[in-house]
């Protein structure tokens, strides 16, 4: 309460001084100066009356306001039903009794304060509030203005943190330090029985450095004992704090019982150190530590971990990942990655505990580069190269040692757009007997928008020039190779659209339909590219994205001729009041006046057909909860259905999801001669008020196999929770052509407002399911302000 809200309150008649049974005496003091109050006395009037060493009287409504002496660094305000004392030496206050300064107060059924000594005495139900924190207990003795005493076996509550305890004692050292004794601590909102919480036989709080120190502290699960440390250090508001992170415990036939145990460094505000001893009863021990750094111009990570001995191979086995990201100048930064490995088998054998992504990782680059974006200039120079590991079913990608790329784009001068993309790279690979050399091209362009509310057209001039200079030709280069190929490629591309749109009411609402219908034709006249190597090209995708570019190869090694028309429409259905669109529906398809004659390799096919295979798309959205989407290509030709992908998702409330998905892909040579046809479902769904299950299928129906899945429960408690899931997964390592599958089981443990131990249960419901939601936390702290006292 604040000093001037001073409440009335009840009090006996205490002296000779005839008063009746209902009265206030409250003292406002610093040094228990006598204090002249309105006094009523029964069949007198009311006059000034000083108040006697020994009194009892009831104060008018009206209280003037004490001011301290100068000296006094702050007041103390005493409350009560009953109080008697004794001018400048010590006041006893009886039910309700109240002491309180600024940052202070100190509430009991009986309280005695001596002023002398600045010491205040409480009994019965005591209630002691300091900076914030609560504690409740049958006694306490505290000095008000030092903040320095103690209470017995005191329950108590930190604002902070929410967090709550006992104790056998707390012991106020100062305003800022408290120590407790024999004590305990939870952030569980049932403190008469929590499910958890962590036993100390003492607790150092101090609230100057924002640290807490626990000695022999025991986390304590559901009554069961299941970690102990001799020493704990803990921030008191969730900032950083160096000490232990939370173990990560696994089984696994490759490391046998693994044990890794973290510790932080908090080094500074914007640099730490993470320090991993990992145990492996099959492998030894490993060490890893993580260095993060970040300044206002550069930030970066180093991770490096070491096996000194392998038990198995016995071999010295280590991983490196560095990343780092500079800004020299306004648009110019620097950057650096650089990741690898001792071997080829450690990503498989020593990978962390806690790393679950789906596949074996057998690429790790090394890139170092300057970038420069400013204006119409974008210009970037690097060297890249990879570390590539077998097994690998594709090509080890070329390292570019050095490149040069600068782009140029300038728009809207008098209605043009113009630019330039110019780009010298020298290719290298150290793996494979494959093509190398240097590369320079030049793609200029030029064009203009006309547009309208209801239209647009866009011509566009654009060439490509490429030249080589190659310094090894592969045993697999098409005869007739020279070391010196060119060639000089101009497209030319209009692209024209209308947008109608209506007003229509459907199902009792109003939309707005819109109708759009779109050409865009393309011509670039052949070239020979057949003996040019291909360093980074290869086949785009052939979908609603991609079927209004010029090119049907990505990269700057192709550039496919063309004299096509590309013929397309859409309409949408969009909710009048929102704007929020509600469904689409598009159909497109391309028609060739001559046929395709470039391809990736000689050897290839071109395809004969004189159009496209039809593709159509549609999307709904049926209110908040339910959105679906349909895509398909269809070949008119043969009548046959090529590729289609359908699903839906539904999600009526928080932590409920379902997906559904199909995906169907034709045997094609970009498919390996093997059809796709699988069907993948996702849920996360309460099966009880406390229980979900979370889970993912992908399966096979060619080869009727999971190829892969997840099935896992989750338990939410009020203060912690439990989850525990069985995985398959593809690991991208084919063995005789059938494709590797690892199995792994998840758990977690999270004590809310403490600590979690998980080893990528959450990571990985959360790549499995979308819309995956994670369980509640618990409610944030409450403000020091909230039940004031």
């Amino acid at each position: 309460m604040p000093p001037r809200q001073i409440r009335r309150t009840n009090f006996r008649r205490c002296s000779p001084l005839r008063a009746t049974p209902l009265f206030a005496a409250i003292v406002a003091t610093a040094g228990w100066t006598p204090h002249y109050a309105h006094a009523q006395l029964v069949g007198k009037a009311a006059q000034p009356t000083p108040i006697d060493a020994t009194w009892g009287l009831r104060l008018a409504p009206q209280l003037e306001e004490h001011t301290p002496p100068p000296d006094q660094k702050s007041a103390r305000f005493t409350i009560s039903d009953y109080a008697a004392g004794t001018t400048d030496q010590d006041v006893s206050l009886t039910g309700n009794a109240e002491v309180r300064n600024t940052t202070t107060v100190i509430k009991g059924d009986n309280l005695h304060y001596d002023q002398d000594t600045d010491r205040a005495d409480a009994y019965g139900t005591v209630h002691l509030v300091n900076n914030g924190n609560t504690f409740i207990g049958p006694e306490a003795h505290l000095k008000v203005e030092a903040n320095e005493g103690f209470m017995l076996t005191p329950t108590y509550h930190f604002n902070d943190t929410g967090g709550s305890g006992h104790a056998k004692q707390v012991n106020l050292l100062d305003p800022e330090r408290t120590m407790i004794d024999h004590g305990t601590y939870t952030a569980c909102q049932c403190a008469e029985d929590p499910s958890w919480y962590v036993s100390a036989t003492q607790v150092d709080l101090d609230s100057g450095t924002n640290q807490g120190v626990a000695h022999n502290g025991v986390l304590f699960f559901e009554h069961v004992p299941i970690f102990a440390t001799p020493y704990m250090t803990f921030p008191l508001n969730g900032d950083r704090q160096s000490g232990l992170l939370p173990p990560t415990v696994s089984l696994s036939s490759n490391t046998g019982f693994d044990y890794s145990q973290p510790y932080y460094f908090n080094i500074a505000p914007n640099r730490d150190l993470t320090v991993t001893p990992r145990l492996m009863t099959r492998r030894g021990l490993q060490v890893t530590g993580d260095y993060r750094y970040l300044a206002q111009t550069y930030s970066g990570e180093l991770t490096i971990a070491d096996l000194p001995h392998d038990l198995e191979t016995k071999t010295n086995r280590y991983s490196i990942e560095f990343k780092h990201n500079q800004q020299i100048a306004d648009g110019l930064n620097l950057y650096a990655i650089y990741n690898k490995v001792s071997d080829d088998r450690y990503p498989e054998d020593l990978s962390a505990p806690d790393v679950y992504a789906n596949g074996t990782q057998v690429l790790y680059q090394q890139e170092a580069g300057l970038t420069y974006n400013k204006g119409d200039w974008s210009i970037l120079a690097r060297v890249q190269h990879w570390q590539t590991l077998p097994p690998s079913n594709t090509a080890p990608p070329y390292g570019r040692e050095p490149q040069l790329n600068v782009k140029y784009d300038k728009y809207n001068v008098g209605g043009f757009d113009y630019g330039f993309e110019a780009d010298a790279s020298r290719f290298r690979v150290t793996t494979s007997d494959m093509t190398q050399g240097d590369r320079f091209y030049f793609d200029p362009y030029i064009k203009y928008s006309l547009m309208g509310p209801g239209y647009f057209v866009i011509p566009k001039l654009e060439a490509h020039a490429v030249a080589y200079n190659l310094d090894y030709l592969s045993t697999g280069s098409p005869a007739g190779q020279t070391r010196d190929p060119r060639s000089f490629t101009p497209t030319f591309s209009l692209d024209s659209g209308l947008v109608f749109e209506r007003n229509i009411r459907l199902f009792g609402m109003d939309f707005i339909q819109t109708l759009e219908p779109r050409a865009f034709y393309v011509y670039t006249p052949y070239r020979n590219q057949n003996f040019q190597p291909l360093f980074d090209t290869a086949q785009s995708d052939f979908g609603l994205a991609e079927i209004f570019t010029e090119n049907t190869f990505v990269g700057g090694d192709r550039i496919a001729d063309a004299n096509k028309l590309t013929v397309g429409v859409t309409t949408r259905f969009i909710n009048a009041d929102s704007g929020d669109e509600r469904a689409r529906f598009t159909i497109a398809q391309q028609y060739y006046f001559t046929q395709q004659r470039v391809t990736l390799t000689p050897d290839e096919t071109p395809d004969t057909a004189n159009h496209s295979d039809l593709l159509l798309g549609a999307s709904f959205k049926l209110g908040p909860t339910f959105a679906t989407g349909l895509a398909f290509q269809y070949n008119p030709s043969t009548e046959q259905l090529i590729r289609s992908n359908l699903g839906f998702a539904w999600s009526p409330a928080e932590r409920e999801v379902i997906n559904m998905s199909y995906r169907y892909t034709r045997t094609t040579a970009s498919t390996a001669d093997t059809p796709i046809n699988q069907f993948v479902t996702s849920a996360q769904w309460p099966l009880t008020h406390r229980l979900y299950g979370v889970g993912r299928i992908n399966f096979d129906l060619n080869e009727h196999r999971v190829v892969d899945g997840l099935v896992g429960l989750q338990y939410d408690a009020d203060c912690w929770t439990l989850g525990i899931a069985f995985q398959r997964y593809a690991n991208g390592v084919e063995t005789s052509g059938v494709p590797g599958t690892g199995t792994r089981i998840l758990a977690q443990l999270e004590l809310k407002g403490f600590s979690k131990i998980d080893n990528g249960l959450i990571a990985q419901f959360r790549a499995s399911v979308p819309g995956y939601q994670e369980t509640p936390a618990l409610p944030p702290p409450q403000s020091r302000f909230t039940n004031y006292e």
